[in-house]
């Protein structure tokens, strides 16, 4: 029996947990383990962008934390909190440049999903229904899990009757609209790229249409950018080919390197709770939002990604990516796909994934498949040399099969 000593882990059923990794440090694409380097194909749950321990922000973070390491944001305000948000209003389209800072990316989306519902609450026309996907992950926290539709994360819970989930396909969007258009407060969306969902990907013409029908029938449109954001789907922000109302921003907000969130509204939702009565206020407060070590990470993280190239260092990894996986259809492997940084190598039955994580490490690569795939997330300053590695590990458990008996 694995000695787990008082942690309770995530995503496990404690019971039956095998022995974790011990991580001991961490630096570039490597994780430092019990088990040997191993490369991180996973950035740490998709975060760590610029890869472990850059040196730049590290220093920022622990400059700041010399000077003012917390202060609450209740009437107060620091240098870190304006300078972030501004440059925040700068990079992203349209009018999204109303920022409400959090610690994660679970409360970001409970913060757009209340801001939509309060919105016309404050209009005196309330509506209550939120329109969704299928195979949708926005988080953890119990609004974000009824807008989600994962069994294997949110099957203890009872289904939300007010969240309808459709494929994405611009039928069933159109179809959903025709029916309960007028109904729905808000559409929440993981745009181009269903993260915890399967690593699914589709097309920015279903965005385009949603964009249109929310405007028809005057619903927010919300985008989950907490995983897509900052170049993950090879695009800043999907955000950038299809404006949304309100979006949701984490994990590489801060480069990876300490937990934060921003929800960015635009005019249209902030106006809706300018007023002159208390009751439209916007009541949200999370202790640590906009933390000055936080903002201090974020504007150094946006520095780096505009300074490195990023965006065309993440098209390159698509190239290879796609490069490599061009003709890997051997017995078992249902389909692979590739958009920015991210790929899966997606099994016909899931249960041909078990042991694949010890078979990767034994190879040297760390690696994380669930639901049925295999997936990379990877780092924007990983190697070719790096990248043929992680994806030989994956194509050798399916090439290999027959040798490991």
């Amino acid at each position: 029996m694995t000695d787990i000593g008082h942690l309770w882990y995530p995503y496990t059923q404690m019971k039956h947990m095998k022995a974790p990794f011990h991580v001991t440090g961490a630096d570039g694409v490597y994780m430092h383990t019990d088990r040997g380097d191993l490369i991180d194909s996973t950035s740490s749950w998709w975060c760590m962008i610029y890869g472990y321990r850059n040196e730049e922000i590290c220093r920022a973070m622990a400059e700041q934390a010399m000077k003012l390491p917390h202060v609450m944001m209740a009437n107060v305000v620091h240098d870190g909190a304006r300078d972030f948000s501004d440059r925040l209003a700068e990079i992203l389209p349209g009018t999204l440049n109303h920022v409400f800072f959090s610690d994660s990316g679970s409360v970001s989306v409970e913060i757009a999903l209340k801001m939509g519902y309060q919105y016309f609450v404050n209009q005196k026309k309330p509506r209550k229904k939120i329109l969704s996907l299928k195979n949708a992950y926005h988080g953890d926290t119990f609004m974000a899990m009824s807008v989600g539709d994962d069994e294997d994360f949110h099957g203890a819970f009872p289904k939300n009757p007010d969240v309808t989930h459709i494929p994405v396909t611009i039928e069933a969007l159109e179809d959903a609209f025709r029916k309960e258009g007028e109904q729905y407060c808000s559409m929440i969306v993981e745009p181009l790229l269903q993260g915890a969902g399967g690593m699914k990907m589709y097309d920015a013409s279903f965005l385009k249409r949603a964009r249109e029908l929310c405007d028809e029938y005057g619903v927010i449109l919300i985008y989950d950018e907490v995983a897509t954001g900052f170049g993950r789907t090879g695009h800043r922000f999907a955000a950038d080919l299809v404006c949304p109302d309100i979006i949701c921003l984490g994990k590489a907000l801060t480069g990876g390197h300490i937990g934060h969130a921003a929800t960015v509204a635009n005019d249209r939702v902030y106006s809706g709770f300018w007023s002159d009565s208390r009751s439209d206020a916007f009541m949200h407060g999370p202790t640590f939002m906009a933390n000055p070590i936080a903002m201090a990470a974020g504007l150094k993280s946006l520095e780096i990604f505009e300074r490195e190239h990023t965006l065309e260092k993440i098209k390159n990894i698509e190239m290879i990516v796609k490069r490599e996986l061009e003709g890997f259809h051997p017995e078992g492997v249902k389909e692979t796909r590739a958009m920015g940084s991210a790929f899966a190598i997606e099994a016909e039955n899931p249960a041909d994934l078990a042991g694949f994580q010890d078979f990767a490490a034994e190879n040297g690569v760390f690696a994380r498949p669930f639901l049925d795939v295999q997936y990379g997330m990877l780092p924007s300053i990983i190697t070719e040399e790096q990248i043929k590695q992680v994806i030989d590990v994956m194509k050798a458990w399916w090439t290999d099969r027959r040798n490991r008996g």
